[in-house]
């Protein structure tokens, strides 16, 4: 371990400000560059100096006499310029590695591990690690999760107001294997008798999904499983389908020589709104591996956007700022500060939340003048609760303007073009587990002229858990598709190809 000092960029009314704070509990694989001239003694540090200022004096004569150079064009700096004002993790050719199972067609997929016996109920582990908690579930394939646990990370997080990837990473190394032992103990099976492996290796934090990834890799070639490298979005947009409690209907794949009966809640294709810390998108969910991103954030997501406002009213942020915010906004009254809702000029489907959380700082701000305070955490209880409601009322509007778009340019693509119907929206994301969010999205759906059904799984199943990778990696399984465990990478950008 090793003292690290952290320098983090600040824009507050207009000004650029550079704060220093010092973290003793940063791991010692974290480096400090430190600039050549500290080792120097004074004596050689100032002939270092004259010798610097000689030579720019000598360079800058010379340059003068000879013929300006034309500046080289930077094409990193002409893409990043390209894709300005355009939703961001969307995949326009840039990155170089995508995520498409199933080939160029889309359903080629490939058994590149081997398959568990489809034609019966089969099991498979999942292993979560991709952020700050690790989790690991046993599920069925006819979607019965028989065992899980889960070991949170609020507590170590909660000081710092945010993950801090190199404590992340110790916790999930500390308890990545107590964790799937768990799982296994509370589903009363054995590795042995475990069918198949699936764990998340992209996207998110590197070093975090390496922890999880690694120890699957190792549980699959020693006990010679079927391995899965899941992907960590698709695994939340499946979570819809997971045909979980009571449900008024099913969706029934019937039975043929090579699977079992599948049973779904909801059937391809359908429009998914995916809302979390890290994403917030709109996209056609045509089968697996095969999804359209209709709309995407361009700068932050709306559960970034939750976690600001509660750091910035002083709520406790270890077990996520959305939660917070939804708890103290029900004491609020969400018109009585007016906020401005984003992107009123675009007609398209892109969301934006930078803008709203600089307009709910210097609401607060405002609020703080008015009432004489020297901080906003000084704020009455009654006013944070009123900020906390009035931004979540704008955040969500927002949303329901953006969703009711996409709703609308489905159906007039499917008047026009035919094909498959759309109908069935599902909301799937840790920001899913909102229950103000919820209600208004059904809304949204049923006053629609022709009414969309609204699919969101229960709230401890919107948030990052073992249970999204098994079914993920059933769901992969159930249609041919296996990944190799030697050699698997993980992804910190892992796109949907186009």
């Amino acid at each position: 371990m090793m003292a690290l000092g952290l320098f983090f960029l600040a824009t507050t009314a207009g000004r650029r400000t550079i704060a220093t704070t010092t973290s003793t509990c940063i791991s010692s694989s974290h480096k400090v560059i430190r600039p050549t001239t500290a080792f120097l003694s004074s004596s050689s540090l100032s002939h270092h100096r004259k010798y610097e200022s000689k030579q720019h004096m000598s360079s800058s004569s010379s340059s003068s006499k000879q013929a300006p150079k034309k500046k080289k064009k930077s094409r990193g700096k002409d893409l990043r310029r390209e894709f300005i004002g355009m939703a961001k993790a969307v995949d326009r050719g840039q990155f170089a590695i995508t995520y498409n199972p199933g080939g160029k067609d889309g359903i080629s997929f490939e058994a590149k591990s081997g398959l568990p016996a489809r034609n019966k109920p089969f099991v498979v582990l999942g292993i979560e690690s991709s952020c700050d908690d690790t989790g690991a579930a046993v599920v069925r394939s006819d979607g019965v999760i028989l065992g899980e646990s889960l070991a949170s990370q609020h507590d170590i997080h909660e000081e710092w107001g945010g993950v801090v990837p190199g404590l992340a990473k110790t916790a999930h190394e500390e308890k990545i294997d107590l964790v799937i032992e768990e799982a296994l103990q509370n589903a009363n099976l054995t590795m042995s008798e475990v069918d198949a492996i699936g764990v998340t290796v992209g996207p998110g934090l590197e070093i975090c999904l390496r922890v999880g990834c690694e120890r699957a890799k190792d549980l699959a070639l020693r006990y010679k499983k079927p391995f899965v490298g899941v992907h960590h979005l698709e695994a939340h947009i499946l979570m819809a389908r997971l045909p979980f409690g009571n449900l008024e209907r099913v969706e029934v794949q019937p039975a043929t020589e090579e699977v079992h009966e599948a049973v779904h809640a909801m059937s391809f294709p359908f429009l998914a709104l995916l809302v979390s810390g890290g994403h917030c998108q709109l996209m056609k969910c045509l089968g697996i591996g095969r999804y359209s991103i209709i709309g995407g954030t361009i700068d932050d997501s709306l559960g970034e956007a939750f976690d600001k406002t509660a750091r910035l009213l002083g709520l406790p942020v270890g077990g996520g700022g959305g939660p917070a915010v939804e708890a103290l906004a029900k004491e609020g009254d969400p018109k009585s500060i007016q906020l401005p809702i984003p992107l009123q000029r675009r007609k398209d489907c892109d969301f934006s939340y930078a803008g709203l959380k600089t307009a709910v700082r210097m609401a607060a701000d405002k609020l703080r003048l008015e009432r004489g305070l020297e901080s906003i955490d000084d704020l009455c209880r009654q006013d944070k609760a009123n900020i906390a409601a009035s931004f979540q009322n704008v955040a969500i509007r927002h949303i329901e303007q953006r969703l009711n778009r996409a709703m609308d340019m489905i159906e007039n693509e499917q008047e026009e073009e035919g094909g498959e119907k759309i109908q069935s929206l599902a909301v799937v994301g840790g920001v899913a587990a909102n229950l103000e969010l919820r209600s208004r999205l059904e809304k949204v759906c049923d006053d629609r002229s022709t009414s969309w059904n609204m699919f969101v799984p229960p709230p401890r199943l919107c948030t990052d858990q073992g249970s999204m990778s098994a079914w993920a990696a059933i769901e992969r399984i159930m249609v041919g598709s296996s990944d190799q465990a030697d050699g698997q990478e993980v992804y910190a950008r892992f796109p949907f190809s186009a």
